[in-house]
């Protein structure tokens, strides 16, 4: 009987001490101690289990220099130029890749083989893919050199069509399954992709779809480009997930002036990342908002900012904050970003060739979430942009 108990005792002892090992190690693991994986791993084949519960290791896989964020039914994504990887590319492609019906795009610009490659893989296993495109920069520019991917194209037997006229067919959307739009200030090329600054804002929307769909129809079917297209402006607002959203199209919809509204709409802050800024009525309405304390600060392309036609000149002198991009190639945004929570981006300059021209494309969206990253990358752009040399503005 007393043999007994002292095994009872000695079993309870042990138990005790193996409890209090265990807590030991695992405490030892937290802090970086001992390589709980590593342990697990060796008692696995022991005990048919991992004690500590550690998930097999596996290797490391470097991230892809991307810079992304997405939500529920949107997707943004900004150029790395020279980045070790296309991820603009490679996003697009596997879009292309997901469709089962339809592909319809209105793109000024395409050069990349991936793409092109994409595209006759989707026609080939039976997708309409239907290309609109500048006459000028698309179809006379697939004659030069690294171009040629639209004869691909056709001599695969996908659609290609242009505008034949003097203003520019200046979209950047493609529309997938009448489903996602694919858009921004992106073009299609080795430059836009990998080069410059740009952005792409994807919309998971049928809603959102329609309207490019209708933009696209009005081009490919009807004919219809620049000032002379019909106007559908009061088609063109929806909700997503209780976000409104505004789509507006150049020429048609007097998009310099609905902009200009905008910006005096603003009560807090103001970033600008700019391409090309020539409108006036904008110019003025920033200069207005930034002499009632709105916090104002603007990054423009470097090339033509410093023309009579461009407001850098305007703003500069006017002691608002206005930088130079950094970067060797060029800042192609097209973006606003109003009070921390209203983001505007798409291919449409803010200048007279876009508001009255050219056929172009813009979207209004009222989301802190899509608004933040935007912000991101205006921090992200203007900690590398340059001072505006006092000598080339002379203030009067």
């Amino acid at each position: 009987m007393a043999k007994e108990k002292r095994s009872s005792s000695f079993r309870k002892v042990l138990v005790f001490i193996l409890l209090v090992l265990f807590i030991i190690i695992a405490l030892m693991g937290q802090f970086g101690y001992i390589d709980l994986a590593a342990l697990d791993d060796a008692m696995e084949p022991f005990l048919g289990n991992r004690p500590f519960q550690t998930e097999p290791q596996t290797a490391v896989v470097p991230p892809l220099t991307e810079v992304s964020a997405s939500g529920e039914w949107w997707e943004v994504y900004f150029t790395t130029p020279d980045g070790e990887t296309n991820h603009i590319s490679s996003k697009l492609v596997e879009y292309i890749t997901r469709a089962q019906e339809t592909i319809h795009i209105a793109s000024y610009e395409f050069n990349l083989d991936e793409v092109a490659d994409a595209l006759i893989a989707a026609h080939n296993r039976g997708v309409e893919v239907q290309f609109m495109t500048d006459d000028e920069r698309g179809i006379e520019g697939d004659e030069k050199d690294g171009h040629g991917q639209f004869a691909r194209l056709e001599r695969a037997g996908i659609e290609v069509n242009d505008d034949d006229r003097g203003g520019l067919m200046h979209n950047k959307f493609w529309i997938f399954d009448g489903k996602v739009v694919w858009t921004g200030s992106t073009n299609i090329t080795i430059n836009g992709t990998t080069k410059n600054n740009n952005n792409v804002i994807v919309f998971n929307s049928p809603l959102i779809a329609e309207i490019y769909e209708r933009e696209f129809q009005e081009m490919w079917t009807d004919g219809e480009f620049g000032i002379t297209s019909t106007s559908t402006v009061d088609l063109q607002h929806v909700v997503i997930n209780e976000t409104p959203i505004t789509v507006l199209f150049g020429a048609e919809d007097e998009v310099g002036i609905e902009l200009a509204e905008l910006l005096g709409t603003a009560e807090t802050s103001i970033r600008f990342m700019a391409y090309s800024f020539t409108d006036d009525d904008m110019g003025g309405t920033l200069l207005q908002r930034a002499q009632n304390e709105v916090d104002v600060m603007e990054i423009f392309e470097k090339t033509g900012s410093e023309t009579e036609y461009s407001e850098m000149s305007m703003l500069y002198c006017a002691d608002i904050p206005v930088l130079q991009d950094g970067n060797p190639n060029k800042l192609h945004h097209k973006v606003l970003i109003i009070d921390k929570h209203i983001v505007v981006t798409g291919s449409f300059n803010f200048s007279e060739s876009a508001d009255k021209k050219n056929d172009e494309n813009l979207v209004i969206i009222d989301s802190a979430e899509i608004a933040e990253e935007y912000l991101k990358e205006f921090d992200r752009r203007w900690a590398e942009a340059q001072e505006v040399d006092p000598t080339d503005i002379p203030c009067k």
